[in-house]
């Protein structure tokens, strides 16, 4: 399969968190490769998006948004889950992608021993599947368009009839129309 390139990333958000949807996300630990077909994301549109982390400017935590599109930007939240985002749009404009859901294609029974789950459970939100594909710190700022250790390639092209559009999760702090702009994106059959 094709891995997506840096001009893949290097477009308008919104379009580049459509356009994941049925891209393949892979992880090569310990020479095993798992991988998933991602089913869910959310935009994350810069400095004028409330919802965004780098809403108030540049930190030492969102760094990594600031820079190149086509990096991963991992976070840690609630002192226990990891996040994956993928950095888009140009350097110094920080947008990007999170990761919400995938289903499992490769090394499933790996996947299940790191999350002892299976089933729908196994990642179907964004801590679950960093758990799942052991995404971590150490692959905050990792350039994902190199094909080694985390990456995304082409999979299936999803109909925009298949797509559903609707508020982000779990982001009450942010301004009222950031809450209600649909930037959360699903494949219909998957949610």
């Amino acid at each position: 399969m094709k891995i997506l390139d840096r001009k893949f990333y290097h477009r308008d958000t919104l379009r580049v968190a459509r356009e994941l949807l049925g891209k393949k996300l892979v992880r090569r630990i310990n020479g095993l490769e798992l991988s998933g077909m991602i089913t869910e994301t959310e935009a994350y549109c810069g400095h004028e998006d409330s919802a965004c982390h780098a809403h108030h400017g540049k930190t030492q935590r969102n760094a990594v948004m600031f820079g190149s599109p086509g990096h991963a930007y991992v976070y840690f939240t609630y002192g226990m889950h990891y996040m994956l985002n993928l950095v888009t749009e140009e350097e110094e404009n920080p947008c990007a992608v999170l990761i919400r859901a995938i289903v499992p294609l490769d090394g499933i029974n790996e996947m299940e021993a790191r999350r002892k789950k299976k089933g729908a459970e196994l990642s179907n939100g964004p801590a679950k599947l960093c758990q799942a594909l052991s995404i971590d710190k150490s692959l905050n700022g990792w350039d994902v368009t190199l094909g080694s250790e985390l990456w995304v390639e082409n999979y299936k092209k999803i109909p925009d009839s298949r797509i559903i559009a609707t508020p982000r999760i779990g982001i009450d702090y942010a301004h009222q129309k950031h809450r209600e702009a649909l930037w959360r994106f699903l494949i219909k059959d998957y949610c």
